[in-house]
């Protein structure tokens, strides 16, 4: 259900044109096709396996977005602490910078 209102929202949100064309592009179709892949696994009862495919096909069609993310997380003022801790900080770095290289 969860999937069906993911795909639902996107589409209202920025329009069925727009999403056909995010969805299909040349260097997303390998992240397309996974993810749809694992939303039918799901569908078909393979709750586990679904989620693990769906999920690698989620970082590859939204890892441009996860620097973004980041940084405006880093500006609220509960959340942006907690991001600028030493540890913490020096993790979603190097998360993020990995979320740049091709995959």
């Amino acid at each position: 259900m969860g999937n069906i209102l993911f795909l639902s929202g996107v589409t209202l949100v920025i329009g069925p044109q727009r999403s056909v064309t995010f969805f299909f592009q040349k260097k997303k179709l390998k992240g397309s096709i996974v993810f749809f892949v694992g939303i039918a696994l799901v569908l078909i009862k393979w709750p586990v396996i679904g989620i693990l495919v769906e999920s690698f096909g989620f970082i590859n069609l939204f890892g441009d977005f996860f620097p973004i993310a980041v940084t405006f997380l880093r500006r609220l003022p509960i959340i942006g602490n907690l991001l600028s801790l030493p540890y913490i900080s020096d993790l979603v770095d190097k998360f993020v910078a990995s979320s740049k290289l091709p995959v």
